[in-house]
């Protein structure tokens, strides 16, 4: 056995302090128990097969992938096991926390703009670009094109929520990102089901997906250009029926929610979903079956969404808690017990 064959059958878990009593089911896919911490494992080990299949990576190769941390460390880890070498570019966005990840794992990393448009020589994917020009034996997984990307989630994410939920599920809420989550197995969904499945695709405020682009601080999910050309190949419309606006704030307070009610450390795009989910949880009945899929574990965000210190930089703090507190109040739930003895 390897690092890979660990990657994927991952658990339905039940929300069951942040929903409604007399709501739907709401199941959350725990993609953050795969061994890089993220949804994007599945993807990264996909790709590298197929590319070693078909001769584009072969032994003693590099992997260079411009990326917002979670697909870097899925490609980092199988590198690290398969005897690659491996440069990521990364953009300001991504937390210190990912990029020293990728460094543990024996990967470069450069650090690139995120004021600039593609084409711009110091943008990430440009930066990818060169270097794969430079290095022979480089070879990179386009994740934002590639079929594998989607084709990962159809061939597994997909049957596996059908498989745990008997056929039951009704709503699949996923982040928009280069899509291929939500694609992929909302595809597989959308065909088990004969269509029943909703697909629900949960984007933070400020992508192009959802509305006008403006600055968001969600890492890794949303699109930053307007412009529908740019838009990835392995997004399909056709599998969204509903896209749901989340702003910054909001997305911070879910994950903080999660992790203080429900035990579940996760990243701020996986709160940006939990968001999306209970909107919709609002509205359905007990004979619905939710299913979200939050994007990654929390721990690659400590310095930032779980530090009050960060919030309050970016203006959030008083908002999150506020959120936060208005949930709490909804769904009944009591404060903090005091000490028993004075402390101090």
């Amino acid at each position: 056995m390897t690092i890979s064959d660990l990657i994927g059958s991952t658990p339905l878990l039940p929300l069951r302090r942040l929903v409604p009593a007399d709501g739907p089911r709401v199941l959350v896919k725990a993609e953050f128990l795969n061994p890089g911490g993220s949804v994007k494992d599945r993807i990264a080990r996909e790709m590298v097969d197929a590319a070693e299949v078909s001769g584009a990576l072969t032994p003693g190769g590099t992997i260079v992938e411009a990326t917002s941390g979670n697909t870097g460390a899925g490609l980092a880890l199988i590198a690290a096991e398969r005897g690659y070498d491996a440069i990521f570019v990364c953009g300001p966005k991504v937390s210190d926390e990912k990029v020293t990840v990728l460094r543990a794992y024996g990967a470069r990393v450069i650090r690139s703009r995120g004021d600039v448009t593609p084409d711009h020589p110091e943008s990430s994917h440009s930066i990818a670009e060169h270097l794969l020009e430079l290095i022979p034996g480089s070879w990179s997984s386009q994740q934002y094109e590639n079929p594998h990307n989607p084709g990962a989630h159809r061939r597994t994410t997909g049957p596996e929520i059908w498989e745990q939920t008997a056929g039951a599920i009704t709503h699949l809420v996923a982040n928009i990102g280069t899509g291929g989550t939500i694609s992929g197995a909302g595809g597989y969904l959308k065909e088990a089901s004969d269509g029943a499945v909703t697909g629900i695709g949960a984007d933070p405020a400020g992508s192009a997906y959802s509305g006008e682009v403006e600055p968001y601080l969600v890492e890794g999910a949303g699109r930053i250009y307007a412009d529908r050309d740019l838009w990835p190949s392995t997004y399909d419309e056709q599998v969204v029926d509903h896209v749901e606006a989340v702003s910054d704030a909001e997305s911070f307070a879910w994950a903080r929610l999660a992790a203080r009610h429900e035990g579940l450390l996760l990243g701020g795009s996986s709160g940006t979903a939990l968001a999306a989910a209970s909107r919709w949880a609002e509205h359905l009945t007990q004979e619905h079956t939710l299913v979200v899929i939050p994007a990654d574990t929390g721990r690659g965000y400590l310095s930032k969404l779980y530090d009050d210190v960060w919030l309050a930089e970016q203006g959030l703090l008083g908002e999150v808690e506020a959120i936060i507190a208005d949930v709490r109040a909804r769904l009944g739930m009591t404060g903090p017990r005091p000490l028993p003895v004075p402390i101090g």
